[in-house]
């Protein structure tokens, strides 16, 4: 039930998040990665624009380790978890930021010798350890470093007085769209690791969404698995995981008009009724994160159970869709589902993601901080 301290009905726009279907989700991601292999939750990005603190809260006991972006995200998540729970930084960590990761004990990923003797300085001075992941570019190009000098950053951080090898990582660049790379890719890593002395605790990952998904049986030898999207219920395969989305996006009908042909709906005039019509206006708009990008997309939301056409351009705070084919009277302060299911139809983030020419990810992180959260257990 939503949290009493937030009346539902009283909201302009809310995201409902349910709590229970992400501890689902990441109970599909463990069966996936099997009895030997950990899971790392990833809740950087506010925990894909869901949260971070509620979701750490609710997942905590659900996984083995917390990923995120950066030192911020890091000191939020372990607050938020009330434990000792091992936190990864998945990216390159500014200067700045070495010193609150070692205070922190959160362990960092790099690619560099510069990184290992960054850290080793920063954990000498304060008289601790610097956890360190090394990172091995095998495709994804943005980080790590290249085959030919992984073993020598690993030895570099074997080596430095004050690291700790917490784990070797790599990245699926295209996991859910090219399966031939991704198994070269694959082979490439397992190749790097098998010579490399790594001590017991020594965590070895690489299988984002689409790898634990699709190649979790290639990779017998990982440790852990990295659920982003998965764990918000979302395959990005589209294949039938048994994963539930967890979000659902609603808004108001603020105003129900009848328009007579002719009638130019919203900026551009990119609409012009051909006909008698009767619309709605909600109250959402890329300010909430509703994306600009469907605009003439044949975008729809769910009024009464069923689909409903936006109509012209999304605007910052409002849209217009069109209601002339519903039986049942629609009126100001009725529900509207812009991601979610009504009735007996659903509209997903990947259907929103599809026609405003961008992905899933974009959708969820890019609904903003004006939309009310409502959790549900």
């Amino acid at each position: 039930m939503p949290i009493p301290s937030i009346d539902v009905s009283a909201l302009r726009c809310r995201a409902q998040i349910d709590l229970s279907a992400l501890r689902h989700n990441a109970q599909i991601c463990q069966g996936l990665a099997g009895e030997s292999t950990g899971v790392m939750a990833i809740v950087k990005a506010d925990a894909y624009g869901h949260g971070l603190e509620r979701i750490v809260t609710a997942v905590n006991h659900e996984v083995d380790w917390l990923g995120v972006a950066n030192v911020r995200e890091a000191e939020r998540a372990r607050l938020a978890s009330a434990s000792d729970i091992p936190i990864l930084i998945l990216s390159p960590a500014t200067p700045s930021e070495i010193e609150p990761i070692v205070a922190g004990r959160f362990s960092a990923s790099v690619s560099t010798l510069e990184e290992v003797t960054a850290f080793n300085a920063a954990a000498g001075n304060s008289r601790s350890r610097a956890n360190l992941h090394a990172v091995a570019d095998t495709g994804m190009g943005r980080m790590g470093a290249l085959p030919e000098e992984f073993p020598h950053l690993v030895k570099a951080i074997q080596e430095a007085e004050h690291c700790e090898l917490m784990g070797i990582e790599t990245h699926f660049p295209s996991a859910d769209e090219d399966e031939e790379f991704t198994q070269e890719q694959i082979g490439r890593f397992a190749k790097l690791i098998k010579p490399l002395d790594l001590p017991p605790e020594a965590q070895i990952h690489l299988g984002n969404s689409a790898g634990l998904i699709g190649f979790h049986q290639q990779t017998p030898f990982a440790t852990l698995a990295r659920p982003g999207l998965a764990l918000y219920g979302i395959d990005p395969f589209c294949e039938g995981a048994n994963l539930i989305p967890i979000l659902s996006l609603h808004s108001k009908v603020t105003l129900v008009r009848d328009i007579p042909e002719g009638t130019s709906i919203s900026y551009g005039r990119t609409f012009i009724a051909e006909q008698p019509m009767r619309v709605a206006t909600l109250g959402v708009g890329y300010g909430d994160g509703y994306p600009r990008h469907l605009s003439g997309r044949d975008a729809e939301v769910l009024i009464g159970g069923r689909r409903c056409r936006l109509l012209g351009r999304v605007t910052m705070d409002q849209i217009v869709v069109d209601i002339s084919h519903l039986e049942t009277k629609v009126a100001p302060g009725d529900d509207a589902v812009l991601i979610g299911t009504q009735g007996g139809e659903t509209i997903t983030a990947a259907e929103l993601a599809g026609k405003a020419d961008t992905i899933p990810w974009e959708i969820l992180t890019g609904i903003t901080s004006r939309v009310d959260r409502v959790y549900l257990d």
